[in-house]
């Protein structure tokens, strides 16, 4: 049984299985390529970078993004403001969730001392300049265009334009600053969706005609994964193009949480059974494993045998299930690996930084709680 809150620091995957042999699924975090994203993100995004927590709100996480220069941070809730605040002290938090209870707005108002809220909805405006007053920015959420994202989060949140354009002025009127904001869905394949969103903002705002302290372009940035991803690159040219062609003159704000922290976790976990061409391990759809079967996405995999290396035999495709008794804990892709892999050997989930050690459920008591700092790129093991 390990402790989750021992820090526990290794040189590589290998040292990991060799040191502690484990039966139970461990969470592995890389500080340095976090560190390496983040910088990149900094130095390449024109305008100011937050972190959006809910993606991965691990400690090991957030220090290595802050240590890359993140300074600024989307949270959802107070225990995310919390956390952040705890951990970085000096960290500017938003309070970007449209639908946000009394509770939490005075938490974020009188302890935390929060000055940016998003709204899409006039009764929310209401509600914030109930509990927090006027002396903050209000940031306008509009809806966008369905593009090619494998999240659509229009569907739940976001104004109509004529909307954010009564919510701007009225936010304006009672004399709060105003923002606006866009999110073009999670996992989005197509830069000129954000020169799109931001078209579409352009208008909202020049009809509202009220002065903008920035725009936020949300997140959607891409993690690999086996997809045809543009460059990162791609998406920032788009975004400062359009920036220029469009007029906008406030500076832009950005929500990236998946292409910062995907590659920079792993998840290590061990087979218990085999049955012909199903393997049965230790983590699964109600664990770390759960977006790979919701999004559909085919991360990188590895299997290592119980000597530390590489399992041998030509590569096959297996189905995976997950511990719990609940039959539908099973990943729908086929996995292809070795044939010669069995029980005591374990595999390995690359790009597995991103909505895994956040989402487990601890249904059926079958939790991943081991989490461990792996020092180096992860040169044995190229996502």
């Amino acid at each position: 049984m390990t402790t989750p809150s021992r820090q526990l620091r290794f040189s590589s995957v290998a040292d990991v299985i060799q040191r502690l042999n484990p039966s139970y699924p461990v969470f592995c975090v890389f500080p340095d390529i976090l560190r390496a994203r983040a910088r990149a993100f900094v130095e390449g995004f024109p305008g100011t970078v937050l972190y959006a927590t809910k993606c991965n709100p691990h400690p090991y996480v957030l220090k290595a993004l802050a240590e890359g220069g993140i300074e600024h941070f989307d949270t959802a809730s107070i225990s995310e403001i919390a956390k952040v605040t705890e951990l970085m002290p000096e960290a500017h938090c938003y309070f970007n969730h449209p639908v946000k209870g009394r509770g939490a707005l005075e938490a974020a108002a009188d302890v935390y001392g929060l000055t940016d809220y998003v709204v899409d909805h006039l009764d929310e405006l209401d509600k914030v300049i109930s509990v927090a007053g006027t002396d903050i920015t209000i940031e306008v959420r509009i809806a966008t265009p369905k593009g090619k994202a494998v999240y659509d989060l229009s569907a739940k949140f976001g104004a109509p334009p004529d909307e954010a354009v009564t919510l701007l002025k009225e936010a304006r009127k009672r004399g709060c600053r105003t923002a606006l904001a866009f999110h073009v869905g999670s996992q989005c394949l197509d830069p000129d969706a954000f020169r799109v969103a931001m078209s579409l903002a352009k208008r909202v705002s020049d009809e509202a005609n009220v002065p903008l302290e920035y725009l936020d372009v949300g997140g959607g940035f891409p993690a690999i994964y086996k997809m045809n991803v543009p460059p990162l690159r791609d998406y920032f040219d788009v975004i400062e193009k359009a920036k220029a062609d469009l007029g906008i003159g406030v500076p832009l704000l950005a929500e990236p949480g998946r292409a910062l922290v995907a590659d920079g976790c792993s998840v290590l976990t061990q087979v218990h059974l085999r049955k012909g061409d199903d393997l049965y391990i230790n983590d699964g759809i109600y664990g770390c494993l759960s977006e790979i079967r919701d999004g559909d996405l085919d991360p990188p995999v590895r299997a290592v045998s119980r000597s530390g290396e590489a399992v041998s035999g030509e590569s096959r495709p297996f189905r995976i299930f997950g511990p719990t008794c609940d039959s539908l804990d099973v990943l729908k892709l086929p996995f292809h690996l070795p044939e010669d892999i069995g029980e005591g050997d374990w595999i390995e989930f690359g790009l597995m930084g991103a909505y895994s050690i956040g989402m487990q459920t601890g249904f059926n008591g079958f939790v991943t709680d081991t989490i461990v700092r792996i020092d180096g790129m992860h040169e044995e093991f190229v996502f």
